[in-house]
């Protein structure tokens, strides 16, 4: 009889400790942004989810909302909700970045100097899609294992950057 007391128990804080963490992230972590939708194209959106966040200079401005495949240029679009009092110029760049090499990725803004602003559903221009980590390992790796090609010397000649005999200063 005791020990399925104390089983019992145990189950029920287990049980409470998860309704305290999913409590803890409905409240915290998806937070809706309310404002205007602009849309980006890119031609990849790796590692980007519904809810990505949408940071100017570290910021949090915004979120992803949506992503669909147009079917004419198969280039991703991405809808983004910005924040009401963040005003985009329309020479802003969009970028997909991620915080750390295994960290989650999210699309960085970076305004440019125009007077004239992106209106609410209007497009944001100028695109960088994200970098393949694993990509650029691979060439570093692969690509510095050959290295660098040297032309063979000829007899009589130097190496680089030797002379072949001819008169001095």
């Amino acid at each position: 009889m005791r020990r399925s007391l104390v089983e019992t128990l145990i189950g029920a804080v287990v049980l409470i400790v998860a309704g305290m963490f999913l409590y803890f992230t409905y409240t915290t972590g998806y937070q809706k942004v309310e404002g205007y939708e602009v849309t980006a194209k890119f031609n990849s959106v790796a590692g980007l989810t519904l809810g990505s966040d949408v940071r100017l200079s570290g910021i949090k401005v915004g979120s992803v909302v949506g992503a669909r495949l147009d079917p004419d240029s198969y280039l991703a679009i991405l809808k983004l909700r910005i924040e009401s009092s963040i005003k985009l110029p329309t020479d802003t760049t969009a970028k997909i970045t991620s915080d750390s090499l295994l960290g989650s990725n999210y699309v960085a803004l970076e305004p440019g100097a125009e007077d004239k602003m992106i209106p609410p559903d209007g497009q944001i221009q100028v695109t960088q899609d994200p970098i393949n980590v694993v990509d650029l390992i691979g060439r570093f790796i692969f690509g510095s294992a050959t290295g660098p090609k040297q032309p063979a010397s000829k007899p009589g000649q130097q190496g680089q950057g030797g002379s072949t005999g001819g008169s001095g200063q």
